[in-house]
């Protein structure tokens, strides 16, 4: 079994109960508006990382990182862009096991089909009366991916 990470929207804030949380996973997936490059090295210091830009990613820096992503994990395909709402209008033919997005600050678990949508909420600064949170995501070959989210109370 393989287990990814997944966060969004730290906007500059990487809190230490994340790097708790992750500090067992395979693979970390950070679904945009990182806030600053060094959120990404203290994350790839526990595991490899593949991330997306978000709206509030702006700078040489962030230029570097991709719009969307997709990457293979256990033999799932897992498709990551910030605003869910791009998804049709920018790839409106993505095929993919999970598709990951954040930008909401809303986490959210919903089976569309076949298909596992992920949202982990904010991870960053506490946006409104919205949670804190974080999601792990466990995949076995041959069987459908699960994702618990995880709030962090502060």
């Amino acid at each position: 079994m393989s287990v990814v990470g997944v966060i969004s929207d730290t906007h500059g804030l990487l809190r230490p109960e994340v790097l708790k949380l992750f500090k067992d996973v395979d693979l970390i997936v950070h679904a945009g508006d990182i806030g600053k490059p060094e959120i990404l090295d203290e994350l790839r210091k526990l595991a490899p990382v593949v991330a997306v830009r978000g709206n509030n990613d702006n700078g040489p820096w962030a230029n570097r990182i991709p719009e969307s992503a997709t990457v293979t994990v256990a033999g799932a395909s897992i498709f990551v862009i910030h605003d869910l709402k791009e998804l049709t209008s920018l790839h409106p033919s993505v095929k993919a096991d999970v598709i990951v997005s954040g930008h909401s600050h809303k986490p959210a678990i919903e089976r569309r089909d076949s298909v596992l949508y992920l949202n982990p909420g904010s991870a960053g600064p506490r946006r409104f009366k919205l949670p804190i949170c974080v999601a792990r995501l466990s995949i076995r070959h041959q069987s459908r991916p699960v994702a618990r989210l995880i709030e962090i109370t502060t």
